[in-house]
């Protein structure tokens, strides 16, 4: 059964994408991947669900990959129409697709997640020394994380990496590759409606000008509801998602 905060999840997807006849494909930017070691994001904007995105995830802590595009259908449960447009940007490794073609990285390949350090984690649930095992990630920086988990109350998506000072683009791939938000984390949720400047000001996402214009906007439009976000004048409609999630409507 989908919990109550699986199923807000969901709805938030479905609204934000409500009136918008624009395919995954054309909406994101494709460039080739491995799908076995795709981010929530990324997924989450090229059209896959949420209970797809976990079938993925339950599927690689058992240590397995999908060798091929029918394979990952088969895994996730997505539709062949989806299928259709992902599929040719899709890119497994070579001895996927000829065996006899270096017989040792196929090995290496299969048992390289069942490492223990390789271990695939919730990132609330990361300590300072699962973070430091990933390549680029250092005293410094693994601290910054943590501390950015502190003020937020949890991560609700991986693409939060991106708000850490210092991480790269390739120092966030690795990340992803070893890290996920397995389940929304219990936050201290801000009531939009209710709150004041000075308490919508301390949030990690609004600075004063914005909660000023939240406040402004309620006042002037009454209860503010999710589809109404993205137009307060200010608001960094490109997080909407991710701030919703941490919002009482």
């Amino acid at each position: 059964m989908v919990s109550a905060q699986e199923q807000k999840w969901i709805s938030l997807q479905n609204n934000l994408n409500e009136g918008k006849a624009v395919s995954p494909k054309q909406s994101f930017k494709e460039y080739s991947y491995n799908p076995n070691f795709i981010s929530d994001f990324k997924a989450y904007k090229l059209g896959m669900t949420l209970p797809e995105i976990n079938r993925l995830h339950a599927f690689r802590q058992e240590g397995k990959f999908a060798n091929s595009a029918e394979e990952f259908q088969s895994v996730t449960g997505i539709s062949d129409s989806l299928l259709a447009v992902i599929a040719p940007n899709f890119k497994f490794p070579d001895w996927v697709n000829n065996p006899h073609v270096n017989t040792y990285s196929k090995t290496k390949w299969k048992e390289f997640p069942k490492k223990e350090t390789l271990k695939i984690l919730d990132v609330n649930q990361a300590t300072k020394e699962d973070l430091m095992k990933v390549v680029g990630i250092g005293d410094a920086i693994s601290d910054r994380i943590l501390k950015q988990k502190e003020i937020l109350g949890g991560f609700v998506s991986m693409d939060q990496m991106k708000d850490v000072w210092g991480l790269t683009p390739d120092v966030i791939a690795e990340l992803d590759k070893y890290f996920i938000v397995e389940a929304l984390p219990k936050l201290k949720k801000i009531n939009i409606n209710n709150a004041s400047i000075k308490e919508l000001g301390q949030f990690y996402y609004f600075k004063y000008p914005i909660s000023k214009n939240i406040v402004t906007y309620r006042s002037m439009n009454g209860d503010i509801k999710i589809e109404d976000l993205s137009y307060i004048k200010g608001f960094p409609v490109d997080k909407l998602k991710i701030i919703a999630l941490y919002l009482e409507f």
